[in-house]
């Protein structure tokens, strides 16, 4: 497996920076509010054993740029995340998306790009933003501090979660990080929260008859597990998947579960194999825990 290097790509938008990482059929994985790439560290490592793993930090996320006057609606993410799969040759990719990375995921499987379909936890329909989101919408410009932008991401780990000692404080750090270096960029991606953008996608999507993955937290306090259930029966053939004791982000409440599951999927759906199939070069080496050492890091010259 290649190691995750972390790059940048110029969108009209801004820089968008996103690691890559393995060979084999394209992966896309898209994160949500407030995380980033490093939502997926550990099922970087794991994915990329079979296949090419594509991972970006959304506009105004992470370590992409945050320009003031980007649009960052839902369409927007899709076009800047479709510039960046034209940049790098993808013209088709299973696409893996949590929160509104799961909405821009289904306005990217609406354009025929996509071979499968995986959402977790995702804003569906037009049941978004939540009550709780409307609020740090209507934060005052005056209260854009670094002291009000901790608090929130903190705040939305804490309730997003029900094992909150499984996210250690120097993996929370990595989350808040972004947001206090640019308070106010926190509130420009919340504020494009508009609820807009999916009427109808399902229908679309069904249209393609894409093989769909729904992986959802039984307790998750913003996006409710109903949708789980209405998404099932918008997509035929679709597999939904509630995780009991989990909140809004699986992938820190359940992390020995969420990446198998999401693996096992593709491996079925978008490498089509029937069975488990040994690597070519071997087992396929699995993280579960945490990424391998130096992960994220960039290289030196030795």
């Amino acid at each position: 497996m290649n190691r995750p290097e972390r790059r940048r790509f110029r969108t009209s938008g801004g820089d968008l920076s996103y690691i890559e990482a393995g060979e084999g059929p394209a992966v896309v994985l898209l994160h949500g509010f407030p995380s980033s790439s490093y939502l997926w560290r550990r099922e970087i490592p794991l994915l990329a054993g079979r296949m090419r793993v594509i991972a970006p930090d959304l506009l105004g996320y992470g370590e992409s740029d945050k320009p003031p006057e980007a649009p960052l609606s839902l369409a927007a993410h899709a076009g800047y995340v479709g510039e960046l799969l034209s940049g790098l040759g993808v013209g088709s990719a299973a696409l893996v998306g949590h929160d509104i990375g799961g909405g821009v995921a289904q306005l990217l499987a609406t354009s025929g790009m996509a071979t499968t379909l995986a959402l977790v936890d995702p804003v569906a329909f037009g049941d978004w933003p939540t009550a709780g989101m409307r609020t740090v919408q209507a934060t005052p410009r005056g209260r854009e501090t670094k002291e009000m932008a901790e608090r929130i991401v903190r705040l939305a780990f804490e309730v997003g979660m029900e094992h909150r000692a499984f996210l250690s404080p120097a993996e929370l750090d990595v989350y808040v990080a972004p947001w206090i270096a640019d308070p106010p960029a926190l509130f420009r991606a919340a504020r494009a929260m508009d609820g807009r953008g999916l009427e109808g996608v399902e229908a679309n999507i069904a249209a393609h008859g894409l093989p769909v993955f729904v992986l959802w937290g039984e307790e998750d306090a913003f996006n409710p597990p109903s949708l789980a259930e209405r998404l099932l029966e918008a997509l035929p053939g679709a597999t939904v998947a509630l995780l009991p004791g989990c909140g809004h982000f699986v992938t820190e409440d359940a992390p020995t579960t969420t990446g198998p599951l999401i693996y096992e999927f593709l491996r079925r759906n978008h490498l089509g194999e029937a069975r488990p199939q040994p690597a070519p070069a071997g087992p396929v080496q699995i993280y579960l825990e945490r990424p391998p050492e130096g992960f994220g890091v960039e290289p030196d010259d030795d």
